[in-house]
């Protein structure tokens, strides 16, 4: 059984409520955060996660965690019909709205508060979804993967991008050292708040990565499951079928 990592474990609330609620207090500060922390490596691994939508031609996308919608605006060079994104962090999806109304996107991507595990959406109802480092987040891993399972069409696709641990020296300590060290001083400080990125290290550190990570996909009913890292195994590409 996984363990429940959660951002404060001082309180007695939920999971979904601590991370809908550091999600909340960093968003003013999120974008930024992304592109100085991971020194703007995030933006390949996104491209990378949407070109293996390309060869489906998806019409209607989901954007299972979509934040401030960095995925479902890279997904727009797809040029489907329609992108869903959803969110628990109600102030996450007002920068991207904004972001989105910027672009002249806002009648191609519609933003709204919504549960992975309790999707409001009817079954067969999307070409591919996609999540960005959103998965790691879920209070119930399983139930997010079989929710999404059941609004995806056959033979839609799911994309997935989360972060994983390297393995191989010397990349594997220099990881460890600004993983455990220096991203959670510069985040907590930079965001303001005293342990979203106290949490992001722990979260990596007990999540089932790699193979494991797709024994939950085979169990959820997907197939055809392929398992790419990428960056010398900072993060991890799963892209599975239904």
């Amino acid at each position: 059984m996984m363990k429940e990592i959660k951002p404060d474990i001082s309180l007695e609330t939920s999971k979904r409520e601590q991370v809908e609620d550091m999600f909340n207090s960093i968003a003013h500060r999120y974008d930024f955060l992304n592109r100085f922390l991971s020194m703007g490596i995030d933006k390949g691994w996104r491209k990378k996660a949407i070109s293996y939508l390309k060869p489906l031609q998806p019409k209607q996308i989901l954007d299972v965690a979509t934040g401030t919608g960095d995925l479902a605006l890279e997904a727009m060079k797809l040029n489907p019909d329609k992108i869903t994104g959803i969110d628990i962090a109600e102030q996450m999806l007002v920068f991207g709205r904004e972001k989105i109304a910027a672009k002249g996107w806002s009648d191609k991507i519609v933003m709204q508060r919504a549960d992975s595990e309790n999707l409001p959406f009817s079954d067969n109802n999307f070409d591919a979804i996609t999540v960005a480092f959103g998965v790691r987040n879920f209070q119930n891993l399983s139930k997010g993967l079989k929710e999404m399972n059941r609004v995806l069409k056959p033979g839609g696709r799911l994309v997935v991008l989360e972060f994983s641990k390297p393995a191989s020296f010397p990349y594997k300590q220099v990881y460890n050292f600004y993983f455990t060290y220096i991203l959670p001083t510069l985040g907590n400080l930079l965001s303001k708040s005293k342990n979203a990125y106290t949490y992001l290290p722990e979260s990596v550190k007990h999540f089932p990565e790699g193979e494991d990570f797709a024994g939950f996909l085979r169990e959820a009913g997907y197939k055809n499951i392929i398992v790419k890292p990428l960056t010398f195994g900072t993060c991890s590409l799963y892209i599975a079928d239904k």
